[in-house]
């Protein structure tokens, strides 16, 4: 397929649209051809284990890489075939929170957090100091902005990367299993951190995780993501109550099947493809 750039098929109401996307590496298709919606306002999550693909979907929602066939609509336009320029102006209204937080050491948090407005932004230093500390407010870092990562725990740097993702007022917030290597209580306090700034801005969020506590409290909707296919979409109810097989083995937690031959495992496959797709 040809990525079209004449007529947008972005959906009514989507914040974002993905059609027949695929991505590959060298000779290694990654993404078999996905599609799906985000509706504005919406928290959507991305399930799935380790090697389904979830990692290259969010990397190529955000442009860091290029699908090799498919679109994907964002703010009427296909990051598909849209010029490097034109990426990075859209790039400025969608925020990423890494999943290792991401922070420059050699930075105070407040330099972090200030760094894309200096960067892509007209404000003075005086007005820029400002938005800085708002920001912090907001992820509840009040008077954080003179220390460094290095000073903060695991959740505080989850807290000021949110903040540095949020600098620019983005359309869209990205996170990249936000609650990974935490702490079930801290992990709690980054869901209720999500879920409030979605309440606070109307934020459309993007969260990859696999942490089912999490995905079950933030998403509104999730799809699930078994071997670069989408083999569920659709509300936390409907996913919860699925009886199809991979969905069941992701959420109950049931190990992988040993294989006999390339028989079985063929058929597996063939066993996923005849999934409802929501």
């Amino acid at each position: 397929m040809t990525p079209s750039s004449e007529a947008p098929t972005q959906a009514r109401g989507s914040a974002i649209s993905v059609r027949d996307l695929r991505v590959s590496y060298g000779e290694r298709e990654i993404l078999h051809g996905i599609s799906f919606d985000v509706c504005a306002g919406e928290t959507l999550v991305i399930l799935g284990g380790s090697g389904s693909g979830k990692s290259t979907l969010l990397r190529t929602l955000v442009g860091l890489e290029r699908p090799t066939s498919g679109e994907i609509w964002l703010g009427g336009k296909n990051m598909a075939t849209i010029t490097p320029k034109e990426l990075n102006d859209l790039r400025k209204t969608i925020g990423m929170s890494f999943q290792g937080s991401a922070l420059f050491g050699s930075m105070t948090v407040g330099e972090n957090v200030s760094l894309p407005l200096r960067e892509h932004s007209p404000l003075d230093a005086s007005t820029i100091e400002i938005m800085v500390r708002l920001k912090l407010d907001q992820v509840g870092l009040a008077g954080y902005e003179n220390y460094m990562p290095a000073q903060l725990s695991g959740g505080m740097k989850k807290r000021a990367a949110v903040a540095r993702a949020m600098s620019m007022d983005p359309q869209i917030l990205f996170f990249d299993e936000p609650s990974a290597g935490l702490d079930p209580i801290i992990a709690a306090g980054i869901d209720e951190l999500i879920l409030k700034l979605k309440k606070a801005f109307g934020m459309t969020c993007v969260v990859v995780t696999h942490e089912l506590p999490s995905a079950f409290l933030i998403g509104d909707r999730m799809i699930l993501l078994d071997r670069g296919v989408i083999v569920a979409n659709g509300t936390k109810d409907e996913i919860q109550s699925s009886t199809q097989p991979r969905v069941r083995q992701f959420l109950d937690r049931i190990a992988e099947p040993e294989l006999e031959d390339e028989l079985s495992y063929l058929q597996m496959l063939i066993g996923d493809e005849s999934v409802v797709r929501k």
